[in-house]
């Protein structure tokens, strides 16, 4: 008798304990702060035209190119400065002689970065708000961008290096 009773109250205890960590995603506090910290960037700066793609990308064409629209496999050669929303700058090759070499859309990038530069023509800018989940998701890289973060890239696209024929 005495044994049932412990076991219906371990079983009461487990049950609650399963309910009570199912209902606590810590994943949605941070995703709904990273939506509000999103929406106040894009409110804060309204002079930019952000377009919202079907991606979950933020896209502003800063300057239109007049070249090559990158494809799979070509190779991108960019100018660019990756920046916190807070505007601290993470990145940049900005300033410098050496382009950045990508191969375009072989998951070598951030999936915001690749397609941002699918949206681009060759001499054009472009400004990319990425939300985390098109860029390091909920671990961060390991190298300073914490989990959650969304990223703003400041993209020039220089050429476009048409893949070999096969």
């Amino acid at each position: 008798m005495i044994k049932k009773y412990y076991q219906s109250v371990l079983l009461f205890l487990a049950v609650s304990l399963m309910i009570t960590l199912g209902s606590c995603d810590p994943a949605k506090k941070y995703e709904k702060e990273e939506k509000a910290e999103i929406q106040n960037f894009i409110s804060n700066n309204g002079d930019l035209n952000y377009e919202l793609k079907p991606s979950g990308l933020y896209y502003y064409e800063v300057l239109t190119g007049t070249g090559r629209t990158p494809v799979i496999h070509d190779s991108a050669y960019v100018f660019l400065k990756v920046k916190f929303l807070d505007e601290s700058v993470y990145y940049t090759n900005e300033g410098t002689k050496d382009t950045l070499i990508f191969p375009v859309a072989e998951g070598a990038l951030i999936y915001g970065l690749e397609e941002g530069l699918t949206l681009m023509k060759e001499g054009g800018k472009a400004s990319l708000l990425v939300p985390s989940s098109l860029a390091y998701g909920p671990s961060g890289n390991g190298y300073g961008i914490p989990g959650y973060t969304p990223l703003l890239y400041e993209v020039q696209l220089v050429r476009v290096k048409p893949a070999p024929t096969k």
